[in-house]
Order: C-alpha cells, then structure tokens, then sequence
C-alpha cells in the first residue's frame, strides 16, 4: 500500500463516529509514527499489534474491522456492498418491504435469491438519531432495531408472500428480542409503507394468532416506515463473507425454529384429537 494511501485511510477512520476512542488512539499513533519519517510497515506493525487482540475476538467496530481485515489479507475485509439500489428512486413495479426479526446477519440470505428480489440490506430503521453506528444501536442508545430492507418486483414477488416467510424466519411470541439476541434493538417488527401493507401484515399476524401453535400471544409489532439507514459495509451480505461465523449464528435460530414449529404442530394436533 502506498504511504498517502495508508495515511488517507487511517484518518479517515479516526474522523468515522463509528470508531472507538481506543481504536482512534491506535489509529493516532500510527498516522503519527508515518509522519514522522518511519517507514510505513513500522507504523503498519505496531498498528495491527495493538489491534490483533480485538481483532481476533471479533471486537473491532465495523469499518475497522474491514481495514484490519484487508490489510491482513482477508479478501473479505476489501469487498464493498453496491447500495445504489437503496438510494434509487423505485420503479414503477418496484417496491419495498422492511423486516426487523434480531441481528440482521442472519435475515438476508432467506430472502436474496428468491425471484424477484432487486436488493436486500442491512440497516437501522426506527429510532430518535440521524446516521445511527452499530455501536449505539447495539447499546441501546438511539431507538433504533436492527432490520432488513428488501426491494422487491412486484411482478415476480409479492409482498404477502414476503411477511410470510418472514413469520417463518422470527420468534413472533418474543418481544425482548429474538433468540439469543437480547435487547430491544432486536424486537421483531414490520414496517410498514401504506394502509395495503399494513392490511396484508395485520392479516397474516391474525392469522398466525388464530392458528392455535404458539401458548403466547403474538407481539410482532406492525409500525409505520421510518428512515432506513444502511448499515456499515462490514455488515451487508454478512453470510458470504464470513460464512463460518453466519453458519454457527443461523444455526441456533434454526434449531429453536424447527423445535417450535414441532410444538405448534403437536398443540394442534392434540386440539383436533380432543375435537375428534
């Protein structure tokens, strides 16, 4: 890497809100060390020293992590998500559905290869602040839940569809969170755009209500859009880039998942027997 480079990318890393005052001071320290005429590797050694305990317990805050992880030769920390797609103005057959159903790692290859599906991203949607980091949102500072934007060709796809799979995806007894995220950022929530989402949501909610497969109520709030914000780069198509990690997290969601799908089979089951 080139030395205006290396510095280009540092500070602009110290200048990210997203970035910790530890990490900034590591940060500080190697642009510092460069301008003083060591050479570029040194201030480059020392640098990912001082973060390789983080690093390798998964800590580092998003777009340092994507730094760390390209200049250690992780082609994953170099790929950069193409979000154009959420920033264009929609076709006319185009439209757009938002999910919050826990970590958003895992609420987006369900959805990506379905036909019809234009984009799916990664983002905040729902709280009191502008450009929302990961950190806050995860600490619970700022009202926002983690979610999912999908843009969808309502040719192909349609948006019942979609809140069905959904249900399938998420815990909807659970209102502190799903699985083993805790925390009101993880709450499961639709968002709606319009009164024809909202009717199409509320339906399928009722639905699942009155099917007698779940012993508690269902809480999965139906809310109004609110402004979706992109998630850091280090966050978007999570399950490609680091599919070992995505796999052990999905894997959980599953298991609970399948065991209470197999309850609300047996509960009905046992409704009709005492029917018969």
């Amino acid at each position: 890497m080139e030395q205006d480079v290396f510095l280009a990318k540092v500070t602009n890393l110290m200048l990210a809100p997203g970035t910790r005052a530890f990490e900034r001071e590591q940060l500080r320290q190697a642009k510092h060390l460069v301008e003083a005429g060591r050479p570029m590797a040194e201030g480059w050694a020392q640098l990912e020293s001082s973060l390789r305990p983080l690093a390798m317990r998964d800590n580092l805050t998003p777009d340092v992590a994507d730094f760390y992880r390209a200049e250690t030769g992780d082609p994953a920390g170099a790929v950069q998500t193409d979000l154009s797609a959420h920033f264009d103005r929609d076709m006319p057959f185009q439209e757009r559905a938002i999910f919050a159903g826990g970590c958003f790692w895992c609420m987006v290859e369900p959805f990506v290869d379905l036909p019809g599906i234009t984009a799916v991203t990664s983002g905040y949607t729902g709280g009191h602040s502008v450009h929302p980091t990961y950190e806050h949102v995860i600490g619970g500072y700022t009202g926002h839940v983690e979610a999912v934007e999908i843009i969808f060709d309502t040719r192909k796809m349609s948006y019942a569809a979609l809140v069905a799979l959904y249900f399938q995806l998420t815990d909807p007894t659970d209102a502190l969170g799903q699985f083993q995220d805790r925390g009101s950022q993880y709450r499961p929530v639709i968002f709606v755009k319009d009164d024809t989402q909202r009717q199409i949501a509320e339906a399928a909610k009722a639905e699942l209500a009155a099917s007698g497969r779940y012993l508690r109520p269902i809480i999965t709030a139906i809310e109004p859009v609110a402004t979706f914000w992109p998630a850091e780069n280090y966050h978007q198509d999570f399950y490609k880039k680091n599919p070992k990690r995505y796999q052990m997290v999905e894997r959980t969601r599953r298991q609970f998942l399948q065991f209470q799908r197999a309850q609300g089979n047996l509960r009905v089951m046992l409704k009709r027997r005492k029917k018969a």
